[in-house]
């Protein structure tokens, strides 16, 4: 399995990321699209294999085993993942491309991430798939967006920055291999670790949430708000997924992923350029 060193990753991350900025809006919301629904394939899945399990360890064990899978499919198909895409920093300040360039890219790509996840969170909240477990799941999904949409503000925040310091790195680890079980492995390991350690991100959240206030507008799961053990049920709206989680989710997404992409530009590329000389 060929190795690339943190020089030639760095380096062949710039390069395409000049080709991200180049590409036509609708490619790259088409390319969005899909990723915001293969993240949330991973969630749908992730969710449906942890509810039930009441040990909370052992739920997101569960959960982080299966959910990288998204990842895996946004980074080996292709896609275009605003999250992964906070890496791009490194080619406007290699000036390859403008600053311009790489915020029109976050925009059209965070639009297409976000109509992916919640088309995807309708179509699982009206039309049966949440009915796994008599229901069960319907129950779970709604607690998920609750737990989210309760976070304080600087909580949501902090958690976003880690959550895409560790997903920017598992692109990186990925990107060190050339075979596909190399670039699987790397992908993993660091998805696994945060989505145990409970940190923030903003795509799945584009699932989790709307999926849970979907839920509680389905007649179906009606029961679900005279759960006695919701008692913030109130926070599962849209005005709270926007302004309590997503806002303070995405921007700690972005210095997180960005954090990355700096610190692996100067220490390791601009000096190796500075060393050649």
């Amino acid at each position: 399995m060929a190795i690339h060193s943190p020089v030639e990753v760095t380096d062949n991350y710039i390069k395409a990321s000049a080709a991200k900025a180049k590409s036509p809006a609708w490619r790259l919301f088409v390319l969005a699209f899909f990723a915001g629904i293969l993240v949330s394939l991973g969630a749908i899945a992730s969710s449906t294999a942890a509810q039930g399990i009441a040990d909370t360890g052992t739920a997101r064990f569960i959960s982080g085993a299966i959910f990288p899978i998204g990842l895996m499919m946004v980074v080996l198909l292709g896609t275009e993942l605003f999250t992964g895409n906070a890496l791009m920093v490194t080619a406007a300040m290699d000036r390859l491309i403008t600053w311009g360039a790489l915020f029109r890219n976050w925009v059209i790509v965070y639009v297409g991430n976000f109509a992916g996840a919640i088309v995807m969170a309708a179509l699982m909240a009206f039309f049966g798939q949440l009915n796994i477990g008599g229901g069960s799941l319907a129950d779970y999904t709604v607690k998920v967006a609750a737990a989210k949409c309760s976070l304080p503000w600087m909580d949501a925040f902090v958690l976003g920055i880690f959550c895409n310091l560790l997903v920017c790195i598992a692109i990186y680890l990925g990107n060190t291999a050339n075979d596909t079980s190399g670039k699987i492995l790397g992908l993993f390991f660091p998805v696994f670790g945060f989505v145990i350690a409970g940190f923030e991100h903003c795509v799945a959240n584009m699932y989790y949430i709307p999926a849970g206030i979907f839920a509680l507008m389905n007649p179906s799961y009606s029961w679900i708000a005279a759960d006695p053990v919701f008692s913030n049920i109130d926070v599962v709206n849209f005005a709270s997924f926007i302004f309590n989680n997503l806002i303070p989710v995405t921007l700690g997404n972005i210095i997180g992923g960005a954090s990355v992409g700096v610190i692996m530009y100067v220490a390791h590329l601009k000096y190796a350029k500075r060393s050649d000389r």
